[in-house]
């Protein structure tokens, strides 16, 4: 009996296992992937959520797609044979925060400062927008170009930055080439100018030329020069500095609270300076202290640290109360905004920060930006902040532009001789046939807006130049001693005035052709060809590199120009990698 009992079990035991083993077998067929474990869920897909993730896949490329064919019917700069579009990213959703979805602005730095090759993950708020150069216009059509004044350098600066930290060629092109402004390029470098005759605020200065990367058309240059003017009265100063977590790093807030102690020492009795910092929260650090109290400043700014997130909004507020409460009529009432850009809390999109911004700027107090640092860093917003806060917008990459900012270029940086500096210019269709602005995508304006006072344009500080170029096609009519190409004017308003000047009109034709550049203009060319090729402008030729720019570049005389030797010595950098 018991030997029977025990055949039993052995034959139920032996069916249970079996049973257990066919289970385990099937469940893996049909999910591919063993049963989830005890209490949890089972980690294969099943096949619903196969086809609707693959359909939900292919519905994203056929929208990627949509936008690539959008942008290329919309973008004349790009070339054929190097349609090479930005992918689109998922936005990062920080814990307990926002997603933040990407704008247009500067790539963030390798991960390991200097390593080339190594960008951070482009998903972030910096992956820049497909750039969208300016293309030809047929004079029948219209022969008017109307544009914005721009003395921003900091495009330039940063791709200096950009270039010592590791950046080759190809990551600069991929990464930054759309943030990288030409007009900030060339406003960077002095040119030798006529200063403004008595009574004038502007000087004109231009010349044409050949064009070097296309025979059928020319090249015309032309720099604005404003006046050397101090006002009569004090500086009242308000340093609204970003002291945040994103702020910690060597090149954002130590190198900061260098900058600021290069504009320290030019203070005096007369200057009123105020301290506004912000993170998670807005704090007076120093409300209305006298220029000559150096120590006091200086102690204020060394005691900062970087903590917490970034409310912009909050200290913007604080530093406008402040101007206003030490405001000094006919004075520099001024704002000096210093931040790597990443306003993550209060104001955060572009358009909130415009409105903010323009609400304030009419009560005579200006705002200047500075930048600082990589890394998720949001040129837009700074551009955007400076633009429509009446001020200038720079980026600081080492001590030595810190010191040329606040010293060197102190009265032009500081002080404002003119606002909303609108240029116009008419070309005769008799000469010109079409014409194309290099540069200066985002400040062209409408023909009416030059004698619209209420529409806002730059502004520019003591001593400012702005250059600009086109690319002209002439007729055959041009090249006639008496013919007069184009009409130039400039239209702006003096500091505390809400009326613009009448503009005085330039005649400009024939009489301004030369057939040899001089060391200028052929720099300013170089200059052109870079943001050009950066920008892979359909405009050049296609075998056209940065060796063709540096044999140019090493054709001129640049000891004399430490600054224009600097830019040679990069490209070389660049084309050696």
């Amino acid at each position: 009996m018991k030997r029977k009992l025990y055949s039993i079990l052995s034959l139920l035991l032996v069916t249970v296992l079996l049973f257990s083993v066919a289970s385990c077998t099937a469940a893996k067929d049909t999910n591919g992937a063993a049963p989830a474990p005890e209490g949890g869920e089972n980690l294969a897909p099943d096949d619903n959520n196969v086809t609707n993730n693959n359909n939900n896949t292919n519905n994203d490329n056929n929208n990627t797609n949509n936008d690539k064919n959008t942008n290329n019917n919309n973008n004349s700069g790009n070339k054929e044979n190097a349609d090479e579009t930005i992918p689109e990213m998922s936005p990062v959703l920080p814990e307990g925060g926002e997603a933040m979805m990407p704008d247009a602005g500067i790539p963030s730095e390798p991960t390991v400062p200097g390593e080339p090759g190594e960008p951070s993950d482009p998903g972030n708020n910096d992956y820049p927008d497909k750039f969208m150069e300016n293309s030809f216009v047929n004079t029948e059509e219209n022969n008017v170009s109307t544009l914005s004044a721009d003395v921003d350098t900091a495009s330039y600066t940063y791709f200096r930055k950009l270039v010592n930290s590791g950046y080759d060629w190809d990551e600069l092109m991929r990464y930054a080439a759309s943030s990288l402004r030409t007009e900030e390029f060339l406003n960077y470098f002095k040119y030798t100018a006529n200063q403004p005759g008595n009574g004038e605020l502007f000087s004109v200065n231009s010349s044409i030329y050949p064009c070097p990367w296309n025979t059928n058309s020319v090249l015309f240059s032309m720099t604005l020069q404003a006046a050397d003017a101090i006002p009569a009265e004090g500086n009242n100063l308000v340093f609204l500095i970003d002291v945040s977590g994103s702020m910690m790093s060597r090149d954002k807030l130590p190198l900061l609270k260098t900058a600021f102690s290069y504009l320290t020492d030019q203070l005096n009795e007369n200057d009123i300076i105020s301290i506004v910092t912000y993170s998670g929260k807005e704090a007076v650090v120093l409300d209305g202290c006298s220029g000559n109290k150096k120590e006091t400043i200086l102690s204020a700014i060394n005691s900062l640290n970087a903590s917490g997130s970034t409310n912009g909004e909050a200290g913007l507020q604080k530093a406008y109360e402040l101007a206003e409460k030490h405001m000094i009529e006919g004075g520099n009432n001024r704002i000096i905004m210093a931040s790597d850009g990443d306003l993550n809390v209060g104001i955060s999109t572009q358009e909130e920060l415009k409105n903010f911004i323009t609400e304030k700027r009419n009560a005579g107090i200006f705002l200047s930006v500075l930048g600082f640092g990589t890394g998720n860093y949001r040129d837009a917003k700074m551009e955007t902040l400076a633009d429509n806060g009446n001020g200038v917008y720079l980026y600081v990459d080492g001590e030595s532009e810190a010191e040329k900012i606040f010293s060197t270029d102190l009265l032009a940086n500081l002080y404002t001789v003119a606002k909303d500096v609108k240029m116009q210019i008419t070309f005769d269709k008799t000469y010109v046939s079409a014409f194309r602005l290099i540069g200066y995508e985002n400040r062209t304006l409408n023909e009416d807006d030059f004698t619209d006072d209420t529409k806002d344009a730059g502004e520019v500080g003591a001593g400012h130049q702005i250059t600009v170029c086109y690319e002209l096609c002439l007729t055959e009519a041009a090249m006639t001693e008496d013919a007069m190409w184009l009409d130039f004017a400039v239209n702006y308003k003096l500091p505390n005035e809400s009326a613009s000047v009448i503009p005085n009109l330039y005649n400009i034709g024939y009489g301004d052709y030369t057939a040899t550049p001089d060391a200028d203009r052929a720099f300013m060319v170089a200059v052109v060809e870079t943001c050009m090729l950066l920008h892979d402008s359909q405009y050049l030729p296609t075998d056209f590199d940065l060796g063709d720019i540096l044999e140019q570049l090493n054709a001129l005389e640049l000891s004399d120009y430490p600054e224009r030797a600097e830019f040679r010595d990069l490209l070389t950098k660049l084309n050696t990698k």
